[in-house]
């Protein structure tokens, strides 16, 4: 029987308008959500984790994301957007930081990092008073011969946690995730890819793939890699093999170079819309961080390649999203309705 391609076309048409409305609605009450936690010193605060209860990291990450949502489906409440920045800026060290404030850090070079992002984003801020210094302290936090680390070290290049500034041999916690984080934020304030910095970075990120195209979480300490390890080395895995794409984009490295096309193509080969892939499928440690991990892997699955749908759990009645499993934190409202709202916006 012969199907009218019309026909087809406008059904086909009809899909597509459904399923925007559905994802337009489902941004709105996810954006509704999140400024509706917004507290009255302007800030987004965990009421999960301790850890994030100052705002510092969450306030910056909430408000980057909200600032990407069209005022048409979700406009910001009166003042919100200022009163979130002077939060922000309230935090600040003398020398530029984010997360440094009070007693436990709260995650300084990840939080200085989407603070730039966000006074970029919101067009706010004035940039000798308030972006320059930060942009200079994530210079500083780099691994760099200005603090006595060479080609030769395998932090070479990345960036970690922040707070004092490390040499070696004592190189702590370095990862792909916040490397990449720093990298945004430095392209954001207009770094060039020819900048030292940058070139010092693809070094790193270089270390971080594997010949599969893959990307694991850190070639410096061994025990960060969620995925394991294999014959050939560290496994590659989803959110890592996202943030490399991702790490090397902002490192300014076109999408036509190898590097990138490998990554790309291991998750097309490799990907999955109801998990994070890379782990084991089996009753096993791993599995939970394949769950773990669904939301950050959906934001940046988003941005790298569109066209790999995903699903995510359904969202609540006040319009928030939650992972049931929180070994990465994704059990706080406030973090996987971010993501959420994230990967709908670029979807």
């Amino acid at each position: 029987m012969r199907v009218d391609r019309r026909i087809f076309l406008l059904t086909a048409a009809g899909a597509v308008a459904c399923s925007w409305k559905r994802e337009r609605s489902s941004l709105s009450r996810a954006a509704q959500y999140l400024w509706a936690q917004q507290a009255a010193d302007g800030g987004f605060h965990s009421a999960t984790y301790g850890l994030l209860r100052s705002g510092q990291s969450l306030t910056p990450f909430v408000l980057g994301a909200l600032l990407r949502v069209p005022d048409a489906t979700a406009p910001a409440p009166a003042g919100a957007v200022d009163r979130a920045i002077a939060s922000i800026k309230k935090h600040m060290s003398v020398a530029g930081a984010i997360g440094v404030r009070g007693g436990d850090a709260d995650y300084p070079n990840y939080a200085t990092a989407l603070a730039v992002d966000a006074l970029i984003a919101a067009r706010r801020g004035s940039w000798s008073a308030d972006i320059a210094p930060m942009v200079a302290q994530l210079r500083s936090q780099q691994f760099s011969e200005a603090n006595g680390w060479t080609p030769e070290h395998t932090a070479y290049g990345g960036w970690g946690m922040g707070g004092a500034i490390r040499r070696p041999p004592d190189a702590g916690h370095v990862d792909l995730s916040m490397t990449r984080f720093v990298l945004e934020a430095l392209r954001a304030s207009g770094v060039d890819g020819s900048d030292p910095a940058m070139t010092r970075a693809r070094v790193f990120l270089e270390r971080s793939q594997n010949h599969d195209g893959g990307f694991f979480f850190s070639p410096v300490t061994p025990a960060l890699n969620k995925a394991g390890q294999s014959a050939e080395g560290f496994v590659s895995y989803g959110t890592t093999t996202a943030d490399g794409v991702l790490a090397l984009r902002a490192s300014g490295v076109p999408d036509s170079d190898d590097r990138i096309a490998r990554a790309m193509a291991w998750l097309d080969r490799n990907h999955h819309p109801d998990w994070v892939p890379g782990f084991d499928e089996g009753e096993s440690p791993e599995a939970s961080w394949r769950t773990g991990l669904r939301f950050y892997y959906a934001a940046a699955i988003a941005r790298v390649r569109p066209q790999l749908r995903v699903r995510l759990p359904e969202q609540a009645d006040d319009g928030s999203f939650r992972n049931a499993n929180g070994c990465v934190k994704e059990d706080d409202p406030l973090i996987a309705t971010t993501f959420a709202v994230q990967m709908i916006t670029r979807a």
